[in-house]
């Protein structure tokens, strides 16, 4: 004879997960509880952590988490705003969904290093989150401005000039040179270069591992349609290959937004398309997460370089 214990045990779970239900649409009737939600769910802001300049300043690097299926656009205000406000200006207004780790920085001079810098995201009706950038707790310093086990390092970029090729989840914000109009595509270019020393006798660097490149709206008014360029090659990858350790970090070939730069070093391009004219940032991501002792999770290592782009009818 069937046991009736598990039935009633099945029911009286759906009954308590009924009454959950009931009382969270009750608290707040824009709110059903589901296993996923394509919008309306908030923006996490996240201090990933700090790092000693040799002046006395301290950097701080911010991310987020956005659970949302679907992108976020919260514009630079009061619902999305650093205090004290001379350090608002360069957080993102555009939110992908997902995790994403050390978007941008905040650097506080030596003089106020002891101060936070408070990041406050509010979504739709949500309660705003808030989160604050602090100096000093050992927990959170980020060490990967030095080599790791493995000798990685942050990659050096630049636009134009090699003058201005630098490192750093900061390392330079320009101008994009030329004119760009709402609706026409325009090729971005950055110059990237790995600057790892590794253990040559070591058969996984036999050869210079190859650097990922991968474009972001940072800001701006209108949608950006990233398209990959005619001159990006492209390295066909099995579902073997991919579920390799060799191949970890691999750029996936549906991701347009994204150039994997062979050898180590060279120029990544990517077309993009702006559909309203104003003022856009553009942020380029070039990581090294090919190599074994790199990634977003261990805090390294990447660098991030911005164009500001003006857009016009």
């Amino acid at each position: 004879m069937t046991s009736p214990y598990p039935r009633i045990i099945a029911n009286a779970v759906t009954l308590i997960l009924a009454l959950v239900s009931l009382n969270v649409d009750a608290q707040n009737p824009n709110r059903r509880l589901a296993l996923i939600n394509p919008e309306g769910l908030a923006i996490i802001p996240i201090m990933e952590g700090w790092v000693g300049n040799e002046d006395g300043s301290a950097t701080i690097s911010f991310g987020y988490i956005n659970r949302n299926r679907d992108a976020v656009e919260i514009p630079l205000g009061a619902d999305n705003q650093i205090t004290p406000a001379e350090f608002s200006g360069m957080q993102p207004t555009h939110f992908e969904p997902g995790r994403h780790t050390g978007v941008f920085t905040v650097t506080l001079p030596a003089n106020r290093r002891d101060e936070s810098a408070w990041w406050s995201v509010k979504t739709l009706d949500n309660e705003p989150n808030k989160v604050p950038g602090r100096y000093g707790a050992a927990a959170y310093e980020l060490d990967f401005i030095l080599p790791r086990p493995q000798g990685s390092l942050q990659p050096m970029a630049w636009f134009d000039y090699e003058s201005s090729k630098a490192a750093g989840l900061f390392a330079l914000i320009e101008d994009y040179p030329g004119r760009v109009k709402a609706g026409s595509p325009v090729t971005l270019a950055v110059n990237v270069m790995d600057p790892s020393e590794r253990d040559p006798t070591d058969p996984r660097f036999g050869e210079p591992l190859p650097l990922g490149v991968h474009w972001y709206k940072h800001q701006g008014p209108g949608t950006v349609e990233f398209q990959r360029h005619a001159s990006t090659q492209l390295t066909e990858l099995s579902e073997e290959d991919l579920r390799s350790r060799r191949f970890r970090g691999s750029i996936s070939p549906d991701d347009v937004s994204a150039v994997q730069v062979e050898g180590g070093a060279g120029t990544a391009r990517i077309s993009a398309t702006f559909s309203e004219p104003g003022e856009y940032i553009i942020r380029s991501m070039i990581e090294n997460f090919r190599a074994p002792d790199s990634s977003a999770g261990n805090q390294c290592c990447w660098t991030n370089v911005f164009q500001r782009i003006n857009v016009s009818n």
